[in-house]
This record gives structure tokens, C-alpha cells and sequence, in this order.
């Protein structure tokens, strides 16, 4: 039997954060109900629901800990992640089945244009399993590198894990680096094998790679269609008798940690927590550790995936608290909070990753620097893995240089500002952080130490004021078919990449291992590979520290004066083919003037590169017909010694439109 309740859709908005406005008002017509599935059956499992969901949220508090699990969804892109998330939310009564929206924890709109999980989403969900009422708290996260740490925030609130694996791609480079990113805090993993019902699925060789990569048992991984919802009935049961209960104390002091928060207009910023101590109740004062203000407790609520209000979170469950809390510098991720006045330790349990690619972000319109910068705070409270800087450009006005973790974080984040905050954002070409161990007394003594990181080329210092150069590499896994190897070792060895370790999967897959240079994989280096190994290679990246390097700064004179905003900082060895690459682009760009202009590429005094601008010429011997061709002559001589007068005093003009199309991606 299946029993239907109403709730006003109108009341259900309200109270939903905007990420749940959207996906609910995607499901529903205005002016109609919302139906909720009480009580559903799949492959002879009984679901959680067979009270009414106002029951289940009063019964939410009282959930002793020995029947929670705390656990996220971890694979590599498109491995089928949010389409099992929606078969056990769909299993459990949260969503209606066949509600019309497939990937329903995927709510942005960046999100369904890419096909890809940029953000981990929440949802609190109760399963019954062997006659008892269990609470589970699942997490989906990212599959894609640039978002590790969307991951690895998430794990800070997990016991364990779904380690999800394509039957027809097999292990690649991310499933490895996130499940090493598991055993490193001690989670338990729940193997699973995903879309055994595509004709060229292999199950078995999968199942071998895992053990021979993992050293998993191919008898404990489980095989499943999350498309056609084949087996996740014992997904849900095996997360529930392998992954451990949370390891928390209700009796003691509250203590929560902030693992993700974002912005609405009406409430402020809104923080998801992990409750590690004790519980929290509406109207009470709580305190941040980091800032140490204070905050009353307006509301408390769990995402099932839309908002539901709860009177109380105990220790081990999953909430969303409102407390006026304004912007990011209030809101920090990884943050401890605790009731006011009350001295507890720092839960320490997550870091922020730290940025790897640099970019500016400039207004269209100095007008519109202000409500950039609003629209940027918004973002960033919902990202903590972006870091913000002033900074100005003497051809774009104020702006700010940001961090982020790789190119489509980048690209995704300035997406999200266009579509969701109206921006106009000017982006320029992706940099890296360079480190310089300085020689010169009076700078060593203006840092107040010997070494500058540096990621705006036009604040490099001197040559002769630094002592040695060190850029940023990274340790690279690619996973990809014995044909294509050839091909992917010309590629690394291209970008200045050193073979660590090249290990033989299977008869068909190698797994690699290149020390690159991380300014050499930043713009095109996926790109390649894939369009190399007809999309089958996959590669996942971590940072590997400072070494030495021989770099330079290039420089862009025109009619042999400097322009700053145009200069780069790039290895030596790269620097011949950037530099023919940089004046091309602006001859194309650059007007034609009244007098010749002269674009160079320069090292220091050397010039790698040159090209030239004819000035416009007007033809000054038309108005003359027949007689002497020294007249002819006379005038030509005179009109030369003209341009040549004009080209000494002359500015070049250089419209801001050529530095935009020069600087920007």
C-alpha cells in the first residue's frame, strides 16, 4: 500500500534554501501539491517510511547513535554517483519516483549544463533495516580533480564510504587518489560496481583490477545498475552493517564543526554542521572558536533534500542552523563551534586545500566593481577552496586575484558568478605561484624574509635581485590503454614531465606516474590526453612542492617601450615559442596607426620575437599628373621624414579592448 500526504508548496518554498527552491520547483506546476512517498518497497525491502515524515523528524533527536551512518559516495566522473544517489533517495521515500528530474542532488544550473557534481550535497534520509528505524546521512560528492576538495571536505563528516566503480571504464586515476583519500582517515569502504547492465560491461577484469589496485576482496564488491535501481536494496543494507556508527559523546558539552555553508538573501549565511558533542536547540547562543563571536540560533533544519525544521541536533547528526552570520569571514569551513562561554578543543579534523592556478577577476565596468565584490563573498562562502586578494592592473582598474585549484574550478566558479549572481566578470589568463629566494639586502629587509611568492608577472623583481628560481610541480596519476602510452609519454615528456613509475593494471592498462610542472598542465594538458587516447585516459594530479627551476620574465615593448600588463613570467626553455605566440596575437589585435609600430618580445635585452605594424600611407603623389619624377621623389622623401618626426614623439594607442582580448582566456 502506498499513502500519499499533501504539503503546501508555497510553505515548503519558503522555508527551503535557494540550492532546494530550485530542485523542488523544477519537480512541481504552481498551485499544485507536493506528494511525499510514505511508505515504498524495492526487491523485498521495506523502506524507513511507514510513518509520516512529521513522525520521523520528531523521532530525528531521540536517534540513538548505534543506528546512525554518516557516509558519502566517492568515484571518478561519470561513474553514475548522483544517479545512485537518487535510486536510494528514491528507496527511502525521500523523493517521489519518477518525479521528471533525474540527478536530483545535482541543483545547480552549472551543474545539469556540464553533467558533472561541482558541489557535495546533503541529504538526511531513514531506512529500516531488520525491524530497527536507521538515520543516514548521505553525502555526493564531486568525481572531477579540481573539486578534491569538496571531497575531502565531506569525509571530515563521514564514517565511511561507497567506493563506486564504472564496470565498463574500469579503475581510473581519481577512483585511486579518493580512495587513498579514505584510508587516510581510517573510513570504511563499501565497494560497488556500477552499470553491470551496459552490453560491454567486464565485472570481472574490474573486479581483479580493484583487488590487485585496492586489495579488495572481488567476493565483497557488490555488483549494481543504479540507472535500472538492480541491487541498491543491499547497497543500503551493506552500508549499514559495515560502516561504523558515528564515535561521539551525547552527555558532554556541545561541539559541532562547519564542513559547507552558503548564502541566502534572507537569512544570511547558512552553515551545515556535524554535531561531535552533546546537542543544540533553537534560541541558543552559539560561539565560534576561530572568531570568537557569537550567534543566537535562529532555526534548525535537515536537507531530506529539501529543508525540513527540527527542534534539535544530537551528537553524530547532520543539520543546517541559521545564526545571522553575514559573509565567509564569519562562515569559515572546518571551523568548531560551541554554546557561549563554554572552553572546548578545536575539532581539527579538515584543512582547506591550497590553491594552484591564479587568475584575475575584473569588473566590465569600474561602475560595477562593487556588486562584484558582493557577488564574489556570496561565492566564496559557498566555496572555501577559492582565495581573494586585491589586486589592480594599470589596463583593467581594481580587481582581485584569485585561487583555485585547478582550470575547470576555475571556469566552473566564474560560470557560477555569471549565472546565479548576474556578473560581468573580465578573467585573465590562468597563472601559477612562482617562489623567488632573494639576494638583494634591501628587498630581503622590505619582505622581512629572503624569499617572495610571486604570481603577477609585473611585480617580479630584477634579475640580478634574485639568487634562485622555484616553480610549483605536481605528482600526476594517468590511467589509460597500453596503445595509447607512446603517444602520452611524447606528451609529458613535452611538458617537462619525469616518469616516476609506469605499473602494468592489466594485459589492456598501464598506470603512470610523471613529477609536471604545474603551469605546463593547467591549460590544455586534459585536453590533450584525452583527445590523444580517443577519451579513455584518465589523469588526477596532487601537489608535490617547490623545485628549482630556470625562469624568466617576458616582456612586451612597443616601438621599444615596456607595457607592463603584458609581461609573463615562463620557463627558459618555453620562452622562444611564447614569445612568437604573444606577437602574432597582437599585430592581429592592435589597430593600425598613423605611424609603424614595432611589437618585440624581449628577455632582459635580448629580443626572441619581433613583428611589425605598417603605418597607414597616404599617397601623396596622386594629385600629380606627368612632369619630372624627382618632383615625385621630393615628396615621398619629405612625407618619410614626416612619419619618421612623428614615430619619435608619438604614443602608441593601445585600446582597452586589445589588453582585455590579450589577457583574458
Amino acid at each position: 500500500m502506498v499513502m500519499f500526504r499533501t504539503i503546501s508548496i508555497r510553505r515548503l518554498l519558503h522555508r527551503s534554501p535557494p540550492r532546494c527552491r530550485g530542485l523542488m520547483a523544477a519537480n512541481v506546476l504552481p498551485g499544485r501539491t507536493l506528494c511525499t512517498v510514505n511508505r515504498v518497497k524495492d526487491e523485498g525491502t521495506e523502506s524507513s517510511a511507514e510513518t509520516t515524515p512529521g513522525e520521523l523528524l520528531r523521532q530525528f533527536a531521540s536517534m540513538p547513535v548505534d543506528r546512525i551512518r554518516n557516509f558519502s559516495i566517492i568515484a571518478h566522473v561519470d561513474h553514475g554517483k548522483s544517479t545512485l544517489a537518487d535510486r536510494i533517495l528514491e528507496l527511502t521515500g525521500a523523493i517521489a519516483r519518477n518525479a521528471g528530474q533525474h540527478q536530483v542532488l545535482d541543483s545547480l544550473q552549472v551543474e545539469r549544463e556540464r553533467g558533472i557534481t561541482v558541489k557535495a550535497q546533503t541529504a538526511s534520509i531513514f531506512h529500516r533495516h531488520q525491524g530497527q528505524l536507521y538515520l543516514l546521512n548521505l553525502i555526493d560528492t564531486p568525481g572531477h580533480v579540481d573539486f578534491s576538495n569538496e571531497v575531502s571536505r565531506s569525509l571530515a563528516a563521514c564514517d565511511g564510504v561507497v567506493l563506486l566503480v564504472d564496470a565498463c571504464h574500469g579503475v581510473q586515476a581519481q577512483t585511486v587518489a579518493n580512495y587513498h583519500l579514505a584510508k587516510q582517515r581510517n573510513l570504511a569502504v563499501v565497494p560497488v560496481l556500477n552499470k553491470i547492465d551496459i552490453k560491454h560491461a567486464n565485472p570481472d577484469q574490474v573486479c581483479q583490477d580493484m583487488k590487485l589496485l585496492f586489495g579488495i576482496d572481488p567476493a565483497q564488491v557488490l555488483r549494481v545498475s543504479a540507472k535500472l535501481g538492480t541491487g541498491v536494496a543491499k547497497v543500503l543494507e551493506r552500508i549499514i552493517e559495515t560502516i561504523p556508527p558515528p564515535q561521539v559523546q551525547r552527555e558532554s558539552e556541545f561541539r559541532a564543526v562547519i564542513f559547507d555553508s552558503w548564502f541566502d538573501k534572507y537569512r544570511g549565511a547558512l552553515n551545515l554542521i556535524y554535531v561531535l558533542n552533546g546537542k543544540l536547540e533553537t534560541n541558543q547562543d552559539i560561539q565560534s572558536l576561530a572568531t570568537k563571536k557569537v550567534y543566537p540560533v535562529k532555526s534548525i533544519s535537515v536537507l531530506r533534500p529539501a529543508e525540513a525544521p527540527v527542534p534539535e541536533l544530537s551528537a553524530g547528526q547532520v543539520g543546517l542552523i541559521a545564526c545571522n552570520m553575514r559573509n565567509s569571514k564569519e562562515s569559515i569551513v572546518g571551523d568548531t563551534i560551541h554554546l557561549k562561554n563554554q572552553a572546548v578543543a578545536a575539532a581539527g579534523s579538515y584543512k582547506p586545500q591550497q590553491p594552484l592556478v591564479f587568475a584575475g577577476v575584473f569588473p566590465s565596468d569600474q561602475s560595477k566593481h562593487v556588486a562584484l565584490r558582493s557577488a564574489i563573498d556570496k561565492m566564496v562562502l559557498n566555496d572555501s577552496a577559492v582565495t581573494v586578494k586585491v589586486d589592480s592592473s594599470p589596463a583593467l582598474g581594481q580587481g582581485w586575484r584569485l585561487g583555485f585549484l585547478g582550470l575547470l574550478h576555475m571556469e566552473v566558479f566564474c560560470q557560477r558568478l555569471e549565472q546565479e549572481h548576474g556578473a560581468e566578470p573580465i578573467i585573465t589568463a590562468p597563472s601559477v605561484t612562482y617562489r623567488l629566494t632573494l639576494s638583494n639586502p634591501k628587498l630581503i629587509k622590505q619582505q622581512g624574509r629572503d624569499t617572495l611568492d610571486i604570481s603577477n608577472a609585473a611585480l617580479f623583481p630584477e634579475p640580478h635581485s634574485i639568487k634562485e628560481y622555484f616553480e610549483p610541480l605536481v605528482m600526476g596519476t594517468i590511467i589509460t590503454p597500453t596503445e595509447y602510452v607512446g603517444q602520452i609519454i611524447g606528451l609529458c615528456v613535452e611538458r617537462r614531465g619525469l616518469q616516476q613509475s609506469c605499473v602494468n593494471i592489466d594485459e589492456t592498462r598501464v598506470l603512470m606516474k610523471y613529477i609536471l610542472p604545474l603551469s605546463e598542465i593547467i591549460l590544455d594538458f586534459h585536453d590533450r590526453l584525452k583527445s590523444m587516447s580517443s577519451g579513455y585516459a584518465s589523469f588526477t594530479y596532487e601537489d608535490h612542492g617547490y623545485h628549482p627551476s630556470n625562469l624568466v620574465r617576458l616582456d612586451i615593448h612597443l616601438n621599444g617601450k615596456p607595457v607592463e600588463e603584458l609581461c609573463r613570467i615562463v620557463h627558459v626553455s618555453k620562452a622562444t615559442g611564447v614569445a612568437r605566440q604573444m606577437v602574432l596575437k597582437l599585430k592581429d589585435l592592435i589597430p593600425k596607426q598613423m605611424v609603424q609600430i614595432a611589437i618585440q618580445a624581449c628577455v632582459g635585452s635580448k629580443v626572441l620575437a619581433r613583428e611589425t605594424i605598417k603605418a597607414y600611407r597616404k599617397d601623396v603623389t596622386a594629385k600629380l599628373y606627368g612632369g619630372d619624377v624627382t618632383r615625385r621623389m621630393k615628396l615621398l622623401k619629405q612625407q618619410a621624414e614626416g612619419k619618421k618626426k612623428m614615430r619619435m614623439f608619438a604614443n602608441i594607442r593601445v585600446p582597452h579592448e586589445t589588453f582585455i582580448n590579450v589577457l583574458k582566456r
